[in-house]
């Protein structure tokens, strides 16, 4: 595609799409940073995280009041949600939600348990005075799939793995201290990534509802008004969301919401901006496009194949 060289400029205000009913209430922002945030939870649901040990059972408390209480209010209410129909489960990305969910649970559980190691260590009289409360092994087993910690085996192994400090490791309260404390930075750090990983997901779903609509095979047309009404034609194909295949040369970012497309195309250092409509049961495409030589013009586009996985 030719004269694509504009500075980047946004030619339509993007809103966000509705991805489904059950998410139609306004979304939860977070007014805090995700930190601040988790750090309240860890206060408010301490009693909880300290019992969960199992995959259902962090679905559950993430659905029911972590998600809320952290700014995630739409992927809590999407889990909770019962009897969704198969399609729609996937097309939501709903295991990849709850794998999610579980990581933020696990890593808050494990924040939980080391921040509370680390206060004991100051608070008590000996090392010996923490415990492993609920730390069952079968609640061991479950963190270690969830979370990737260095820290945290050596912090159970100097607290002692049955519940009582092992009286035969007579380890020093800085040493544990220090091991509590390295715990929670790992956890901290993973939690907030299963919180972003969180927050996106409408995002992710967007994008691809998007890309899948505009799969297929197109006739385009570009009439450059800067060239004497130049009028050039070209096919392109756009594959499925998640495909190997790679996208059309040049083609750096795709938005589609709701009837509105924007593409961005960066050809040997020059930008094109196409900002598009469906029309004719998303058969057609129309709208306009500018770029950085000072081209603009219009884009008439016809599917004429549909999408091939």
């Amino acid at each position: 595609m030719t004269s694509r060289d504009r500075p980047p400029v946004r030619v339509f205000c993007c809103t966000l799409l509705v991805v489904t009913a059950l998410l139609s209430a306004p979304h939860a922002s977070a007014d805090e940073p995700p930190t601040v945030l988790l750090s309240q939870a860890l206060r408010s649901q301490g009693d909880q995280l300290a019992t969960v040990d199992s995959n259902a059972g962090a679905v559950t408390l993430f659905a029911a009041s972590i998600g809320p209480a952290v700014g995630l209010r739409d992927a809590a209410g999407t889990l909770g949600a019962k009897g969704l129909p198969g399609k729609l489960v996937k097309e939501l990305g709903l295991e990849d939600l709850a794998r999610s969910a579980q990581r933020l649970i696990a890593a808050l559980a494990v924040w939980q348990f080391a921040e509370s190691v680390g206060e004991a260590t100051q608070n008590s009289s000996s090392a010996e005075a923490v415990t492993l409360r609920g730390f069952s092994p079968s609640r061991n087993e479950w963190l270690k799939t969830n979370i990737h910690s260095a820290s945290l085996p050596v912090l159970l192994q100097q607290v002692g793995s049955n519940g009582q400090p092992d009286p035969a490791d007579r380890i020093g309260r800085t040493s544990l201290a220090l091991a509590a404390a390295q715990t929670v930075f790992e956890a901290n750090q993973q939690a907030i990534a299963a919180w972003w990983e969180l927050y996106g997901w409408k995002d992710r779903v967007r994008l691809a509802r998007g890309r899948a609509r505009l799969c297929g095979t197109w006739q385009w047309v570009i009439h450059n008004h800067q060239r004497h009404h130049q009028e050039q034609k070209l096919a392109l194909i756009f594959p499925p969301p998640g495909s190997d295949q790679p996208p059309a040369s040049g083609l750096v970012e795709t938005v589609v919401l709701g009837e509105n497309v924007y593409l961005r195309w960066e050809i040997n250092g020059q930008i094109q901006e196409d900002s598009l409509q469906f029309s004719k049961e998303g058969q057609r495409l129309e709208g306009t496009f500018v770029n950085s030589q000072g081209g603009w013009g219009s884009i008439t586009g016809k599917r004429t194949a549909d999408c091939r996985p």
